[in-house]
């Protein structure tokens, strides 16, 4: 990238000589303008973006001095080379206070002034490509933050309000933003993926962990800022934020979502499905969206590999989505261990069905399956069934039997699942207890949800599910708040430097960890160890005036 550079002087052959005799080219820099006094100078800067300014320092109207001091008082980023013919010492005191980068005698050595510029040139060049690495650094870490904020939000697991602590600070940008909603799928009752149904869970795991790098790098290299968000084994959902200014195109988003799908083919060797929501999206809208595609590509059989949700107006039935919305309240009451309301619910899946058989039989069938499916994929994140089990359901899926054996499979299915609640609750209360101990336990680094749900045996979506009900907040709304009440002890209590206490609660930048201590506090790190030791010290001196 070419720099500007602005040359200042009131005796025009300098200005002249210059230009002509160092070789800008070679430097990586080009002559943006030249000026005769700080007033003209500091018009041209206001016009453009100068990176290297060569000044003299005495000139009418505006000298060198009060100009360098004008672009630092209004924090204009620029390097700052003197020329002058004075060597009183006082000129170039005052130029170094002034954050002047060299200062070069008259008559002008040009062979050493084009040395010191390379240098101050060099110098800005590795200071931008350091700040550039270290802000892609921190932007990531903030954008693997908004994923895991997002999943939640997506899953209705946290209420998105401006007065959540958690989204006061960067994350508070998601409100402004729009999106591009993606559901990728696989399509599990196919005869194509009946290999991935033979993989063992470790297997399942990789492949999942394999498809979401790829999305993520096929959307970085097109230079689309995105998140990428596994919400199940063989499902995730892409959101792409969008430009305010960009309109709902669909044949562009066609295109995004045909590039995903050829990416995971070629890399992973697996086909799958999109479904993209067909609007904008904003944060408070994306568990309603998400829920319209999930169902809609449930409801829908796989005829196309790309597909828009909501279907139009005149495709949709309402009696599906009365299907669907209560299948889905009994998929909760199951997941909550809840027998009476499973009975409650099955036993309306079973009424609606009959209106259903009575208006358009044909409709029964399929609807049927896909819930068993949806409902079997949403067991498999609970862990219900062997691998003994699993097979047998798969099997007798791919059967397509009856109306009536399909009810009484549902019944069979939610009948195992209840009988074993009392079970499961105890196994629940276990497992998240030893999950708290083992997040106490490793605050001081990068642990990730995957991490814990591993830890305790159980799947992303259902140990998210768990935490919640367990503890009335999210993974990382507890992760967060236990680190960051240990910093608080940590400034208040010791002599550790920000970045040592940054480190042990988990934080390899002190930078981000900043911005979460100040969202949480209200505080930086600094100002709240000074507030708290000095009030330590008037609780020691009053101490001291009492015993006296």
């Amino acid at each position: 990238m070419i720099g500007k550079v602005l040359l200042v002087d009131d005796e025009a052959h300098i200005t002249r000589n210059l230009e002509k005799v160092i070789p800008w080219e070679m430097l990586g820099l080009t002559v943006a303008g030249v000026a005769k006094n700080g007033v003209e100078a500091l018009q041209l800067m206001e016009q453009e973006s100068i990176n290297l300014l060569l000044c003299d320092i005495r000139m009418p109207v505006m000298d060198g001095l009060e100009l360098v001091r004008q672009i630092r008082e209004r924090e204009i980023p620029c390097d700052i080379i003197m020329l002058s013919g004075y060597q009183d010492f006082a000129y170039t005191r005052a130029a170094i206070q002034y954050g002047v980068n060299d200062y070069v005698l008259k008559p002008i050595p040009y062979d050493e002034l084009t040395g010191v510029i390379a240098r101050v040139m060099s110098n800005q060049r590795n200071k931008q490509k350091q700040l550039f690495e270290e802000q892609q650094k921190i932007g990531r870490m903030i954008d693997l933050a908004s994923e895991k904020i997002l999943y939640d939000i997506i899953m209705d697991y946290t209420d998105f309000s401006g007065s959540h602590w958690l989204f006061s600070g960067d994350e508070q940008q998601l409100r402004l933003q729009q999106f591009v909603m993606i559901v990728l799928d696989l399509d599990v009752s196919s005869e194509k993926t009946k290999d991935w149904r033979d993989w063992s869970d470790k297997e399942r795991k990789l492949w999942n962990f394999a498809v979401c790098n790829v999305l993520r790098e096929k959307l970085q290299s097109n230079g689309l800022h995105h998140a990428v968000i596994q919400t199940r084994d063989g499902e995730w959902c892409v959101l792409i934020e969008t430009d305010k200014s960009m309109a709902f195109d669909m044949a562009v988003i066609r295109v995004w979502a045909e590039m995903l799908l050829t990416a995971v083919r070629n890399h992973i060797k697996l086909s799958l499905n999109a479904g993209i929501y067909r609007q904008f999206v904003r944060v408070e809208e994306l568990s309603d969206a998400f829920k319209l595609v999930q169902m809609g590509m449930q409801l829908t059989p796989a005829t196309n590999t790309i597909t828009y949700y909501p279907l139009e107006q005149e495709r949709s039935a309402g009696a599906d989505q009365a299907f669907w919305v209560t299948a889905e309240k009994l998929i909760s009451a199951v997941k909550r261990g809840d027998v009476a309301s499973v009975g409650a619910e099955t036993e309306n899946i079973s009424q609606q069905l009959q209106l259903l058989n009575e208006s358009n039989s044909s409709r029964v069938k399929p609807l049927l399956h896909f819930f068993v499916l949806h409902l079997m994929r949403e067991m498999k994140e609970m862990a219900v069934f062997t691998r003994e089990q699993e097979e047998l359901l798969w099997r007798r899926l791919d059967l397509r039997f009856g109306i009536k054996d399909l009810l009484t499979f549902i019944q069979q299915v939610t009948s195992a699942v209840s009988e074993r609640s009392m079970d499961k609750k105890k196994q629940s209360e276990n497992s998240m207890s030893e999950a708290k101990i083992f997040l106490d336990r490793n605050l001081y680094r990068d642990i990730s949800v995957e991490e814990a749900a591993t830890h305790v045996g159980l799947s992303t979506s259902y140990f998210s599910l768990l935490f919640k009900q367990t503890y009335g907040e999210t993974f990382i709304e507890y992760v967060t708040r236990q680190r960051m009440e240990r910093a608080k002890s940590l400034l208040a209590e010791s002599q550790k430097s920000v970045a040592q206490i940054a480190k042990e609660v988990g934080y390899a930048e002190r930078r981000y960890f900043t911005k979460v201590f100040m969202k949480y506090t209200g505080d930086n790190p600094t100002d709240y160890r000074s507030k708290f030791q000095s009030q330590g010290k008037e609780f020691e001196a009053e101490a001291e005036e009492e015993s006296s």
